[in-house]
């Protein structure tokens, strides 16, 4: 059998089984309609105010920094384990420490730059509002 056959069933059947499960809840769900569901639901409060509000953009900016941090560490794992491999291979440490140290190099700078951007301060300090005032 050829490889390419079973990678094809397989996203084939990754494909067809969330489609059928929504095809089933479509065809097997009540309808009943109302307006009370369409309301936002708040734990059992009533609404008050609209549905769109502001959100802090300090949210998105601690998110998206995890997530490049996190995506790091991910990549740091793998590394060490070739980096040890490369090391009992003989290879210069030049070549195996290079790359690692650029992409960590180039982290630090985004980090350096996030803190000196104030996009990883969550509050302003007592001190800091003094001098942000005229």
């Amino acid at each position: 059998m050829n490889d390419w056959i079973a990678i094809g069933a397989l996203a084939l059947v990754g494909v067809l089984i969330p489609f059928g499960m929504m095809a089933v809840s479509y065809l097997l769900r009540p309808t009943v309609p109302e307006t009370s569901k369409r309301a936002t639901y708040e734990s059992g409060e009533i609404p008050t105010g609209g549905t769109r509000i502001r959100f802090n953009i300090q949210y998105y900016m601690v998110a998206l920094l995890f997530v490049v941090f996190d995506i790091e560490t991910v990549l740091l794992f793998p590394w060490a384990v070739a980096y040890q491999d490369a090391l009992a291979a003989d290879i210069p440490l030049v070549r195996a420490l290079g790359p690692m140290l650029l992409f960590v190099a180039i982290l630090l700078v985004g980090l350096a730059w996030a803190w000196r951007t104030g996009a990883v301060q969550w509050a302003r300090t007592p001190r800091q509002l003094e001098t942000d005032r005229p």
